[in-house]
């Protein structure tokens, strides 16, 4: 029997696994966008994260789990916060998207985000479970809370159409033009915190 008042019998500390995963997702992030989901290999990610592959494998059994790891470590925090926040009383809904979505906006990471984005859009389709993973931890999140919002929205006055509960994705419409029209065009760089903001102030900007 392991001697329970030995340290070294115990497992790693919650601490020392978060830290583990996280090293992990942004090797593979980098090996994602620098090499595409085809040909990232787990042995690079592996050594890049300075982990053994067994250890890789214990924490993300597949690739498809790995990118997953990502897409959770890069957007779900943001994504729960915006799906479990509520605006305040007085708080107009074109306001309050611009507020929670700020952080996507402006941080260290919305370059990143962006490209994977653009990963995802361009290889999605030879790759069914990229797309899967993307649409369980991204898309099905704010296309619900997009629902209630809209119709939060035109309770208040704030819409005149139920356009926005019919079609939520119409939510990831400024993504969409900012990561396409980059890639078209290099030289015209569209800032995403101005095309977002744009956006809503189409939406909802004459009656805030």
């Amino acid at each position: 029997m392991p001697d329970q008042t030995n340290p070294r019998a115990r497992g790693p500390s919650p601490a020392k696994t978060a830290e583990t995963q996280a090293r992990i997702c942004t090797a593979a992030l980098n090996r994602f966008l620098s090499d595409g989901f085809e040909r990232t290999r787990m042995l690079d990610v592996a050594r890049d994260a300075g982990v053994a592959k067994g250890t890789l494998y214990l924490y993300f059994p597949t690739k498809e789990a790995l990118f997953e790891g990502v897409l959770t470590q890069l957007l779900g925090e943001t994504v729960a916060r915006l799906e479990f926040s509520a605006p305040d009383p007085d708080e107009s809904t074109g306001v309050f998207l611009k507020r929670s979505l700020a952080p996507l906006l402006t941080d260290d990471k919305v370059a990143l985000r962006l490209s994977l984005f653009r990963l995802i859009i361009f290889e999605g389709a030879r790759f069914p479970e990229v797309l899967s993973a993307y649409r369980r931890v991204v898309m099905e999140p704010i296309l619900k809370t997009a629902r209630r919002l809209s119709q939060r929205a035109r309770a208040r006055g704030e819409l005149d159409t139920d356009a926005l509960e019919r079609l939520p994705m119409l939510l990831l419409a400024p993504g969409l033009v900012v990561t396409v029209w980059n890639q078209l065009f290099p030289d015209e760089q569209l800032a995403p915190q101005e095309v977002f903001h744009a956006y809503f102030d189409l939406i909802f900007g004459r009656r805030e």
